[in-house]
């Protein structure tokens, strides 16, 4: 098999020299090459030619951030963020990174071991990525041909969906639901991965503020969780929360399930409430999205809608399989709107899937069925 290409870019000698050491010791990587900051990475990407990058966000000079906003339009190779706890990765990750790891440090515990593990799991799920790129219409998909970029419009969900490298808008005008009452039993259950900050954020965007009640789980760390509730909350008309043990499920209302804890979805009364605990990986992951989907399935039944986007591998997929059979009506995207295809494609293939639609049409696609169940 081919090697992966990596370059390591950052700033600080020892932990430079450990990122290459581990990624050179796994037979699937071919480390051509590292750089002391954005600069020197500016100029020896065209030399190196690198299928990935590892980028530290915080260096001297030009920034990680800036570095991805002048480097992506012009090499769109993907890019996996090396960080300590800090709100600039979800600015990095919207322009247009594949996905991020927590720096190991003395106070958040993180085992070096358990660092580099990850560290090489991103790396070759981002080998198998489409790179984001941010533009004035939302962003496009692109393949690795940057002249292959078209400044596609916005799609209503009825539209057929677009071909690689289409503009995936982040909103489609003001969507509605007129009325705006739901019974406390709807639900709306998402799962993402790989991609997925991004295509939540697309699809919550152009959501009304009055939305039956919203679980959200979305794979990351502990601590990066409650700051991307934040970030949501703040982009977003439907108010979004980190979820605590015992919160109610109300609608205009969005959970996210915290990083480092598995969230279930309970019975209250005529409504439900959440449940945090418990750090057990399932399908690999915590939190899991077959665990939330399981438990829509088991308890929402009929009353659910279930949504499966962008991400690596088959978290979700059984899941949402337990929540069709169910009842509830399930939503996968479709290939060419993925940054990786994986979860919405194997949900897909083993039947959980009742509909498959881009990016830009998930939202529309949603209010159309909950329209039709009023």
């Amino acid at each position: 098999m081919k090697k992966t290409r990596v370059m390591v870019v950052d700033d600080s000698v020892m932990f430079r020299t450990l990122l290459i050491n581990a990624l050179s010791a796994d037979s699937r990587f071919d480390v051509v090459g590292f750089a002391i900051n954005a600069m020197d990475a500016m100029n020896k990407i065209p030399l190196y030619k690198p299928d990935v990058l590892t980028l530290d966000i915080e260096m001297p000079g030009m920034t990680g951030l800036e570095f991805l906003k002048k480097l992506l339009p012009k090499h769109p190779i993907p890019v996996v963020l090396v960080s300590s706890l800090n709100v600039k990765v979800f600015d990095a990750l919207a322009a247009g990174a594949v996905d991020f790891v927590r720096k190991p440090d003395d106070q958040n515990g993180i085992r070096r071991d358990a660092f580099l593990a990850t560290l090489i799991n991103k790396v070759v799920v981002a080998s198998h990525s489409r790179v984001r790129l941010p533009t004035a219409q939302g962003f496009i998909i692109s393949d690795g041909a940057v002249t292959q970029k078209t400044a596609g419009g916005m799609r209503s969900f009825t539209a057929p969906a677009p071909a690689a490298g289409m503009a995936m808008g982040r909103t489609a005008g003001n969507l509605s639901l007129k009325g705006g009452n739901f019974s406390d039993e709807t639900i709306l259950a998402i799962g993402a991965s790989t991609g997925g900050t991004e295509a939540i954020l697309a699809v919550m965007q152009q959501f009304p503020a009055k939305m039956p009640g919203i679980v959200i789980t979305q794979h990351m760390p502990p601590g990066f969780t409650a700051m991307y509730a934040e970030r949501l909350n703040r982009l977003c008309k439907v108010e979004v929360r980190e979820a605590k043990h015992g919160d109610r499920v109300q609608p205009g209302l969005a959970l996210l399930a915290p990083g480092g804890m598995q969230m279930r979805l309970v019975r209250m009364g005529n409504g439900y409430s959440v449940s945090c605990s418990g750090s057990e990986k399932v399908s690999g992951h915590c939190p899991s999205v077959d665990v939330l989907f399981d438990s829509v399935a088991s308890i929402a039944r009929d009353k659910a809608i279930g949504v499966i986007l962008t991400g690596m591998g088959a978290d979700g997929a059984a899941g949402m399989l337990r929540m069709r059979k169910n009842g509830a009506y399930t939503i996968g995207q479709d290939k060419e709107s993925c940054v990786v295809y994986g979860m919405p494609m194997e949900a897909y293939k083993i039947g959980a899937v009742c509909t498959q639609v881009s990016l830009n049409a998930v939202a529309s696609t949603v209010i159309a069925r909950l329209a039709s169940q009023k």
